[in-house]
């Protein structure tokens, strides 16, 4: 096992596509999101897991990216907000927030519409 002082290689899918992210151990998967992949709808909020704003979905599960290491992703299938529904065909719950004009200032928006969209498909 590598020193948590020393980056590691770590292999996932993310939005469905292969991913290899160079992280430390501890590092927070809501940086690696933003800085690599530069997946900016997960958005920092309260940085303690309390606001959903940096919400995903790793394995199929629900998580705040901010508590979440990228020692606990090797391996994992993660899906942002910009991989639910795409630029064709939104999902029901983000087109009913365009419609219904259900956006506030953009920073709890992602983790907003990534909660019912798991409660309305599972996956």
């Amino acid at each position: 096992m590598k020193p948590s002082n020393q980056k590691a290689k770590v292999h996932c899918t993310v939005n469905g596509e292969p991913a290899i992210l160079s992280a430390y151990p501890m590092e927070r998967l809501l940086d690696a999101l933003r800085e690599q992949l530069q997946l900016t709808g997960t958005k920092e909020g309260c940085g303690e897991g309390e606001c959903g704003a940096c919400s995903v979905f790793v394995n199929g599960q629900l998580v705040n990216s901010c508590l979440v290491p990228m020692a606990q992703v090797q391996g994992a299938s993660i899906k942002t907000i910009e991989g639910i529904g795409g630029a064709d065909q939104l999902h029901a719950v983000q087109q009913a927030f365009i419609d219904y004009g259900g956006a506030q200032c953009g920073i709890c928006t992602p983790g907003m519409a990534a909660l019912p969209s798991a409660v309305l498909n599972p996956m």
